[in-house]
């Protein structure tokens, strides 16, 4: 019994992932071939100055550790986008009433809100080769967040998002051949 709880505990925290993200990428492309990046012309993040300054730094060391180096003339650009909504709340209680006289019956159920609203926020990374002007690699990371956080937490979750985004850049390619 013990370890069923434990695994129940484990996978509830796994499912529970703050951050969810889904990748594609060009298969054709071979991402050895980029070791400098920058970010796009005229980029519109979506985020207040204060957050897309955050973002760039949490990008700037997470490439850096990957030896990937900001140029004046990169391999790529990066550009982001984001947006937020309000995600719908699906925790409700429902209170019902019935009763049966014979073989009539009926009832009424009323199905109360648990909880507040929550704030989702949409950030789309597009790496776009410099030379090509083509799309090569994007992530789409949806993580809860809330505008009255101090700005450490805020930091601190930009930088989980982007270390989340760029957990699987450069994408290996699956080996589909069987031996």
């Amino acid at each position: 019994m013990k370890y069923i709880m434990i695994f129940l505990v484990v996978i509830c925290a796994f499912s529970c992932s703050s951050v969810r993200v889904n990748y594609d990428y060009d298969k054709s492309v071979n991402f050895a071939d980029y070791s400098t990046y920058n970010y796009y012309p005229e980029i519109q993040t979506g985020l207040t100055d204060l957050d897309s300054k955050r973002l760039y730094n949490a990008i700037d060391s997470t490439m850096q550790l990957r030896g990937i180096l900001l140029a004046e003339e990169p391999d790529f650009y990066i550009n982001i986008q984001s947006s937020s909504y309000v995600k719908p709340n699906n925790s409700t209680v429902g209170v019902g009433i019935g009763g049966t006289g014979g073989n009539v019956g009926g009832g009424v159920s009323i199905g109360v809100p648990i909880g507040g609203a929550n704030l989702e926020r949409e950030l789309i990374f597009d790496l776009v080769d410099s030379q090509k002007d083509a799309l090569i690699w994007q992530a789409v990371s949806l993580s809860n967040f809330s505008e009255n956080n101090s700005p450490n937490t805020r930091e601190r979750k930009l930088y989980e998002i982007v270390a989340k985004v760029f957990s699987k850049y450069p994408p290996v390619p699956k080996n589909t051949k069987k031996k």
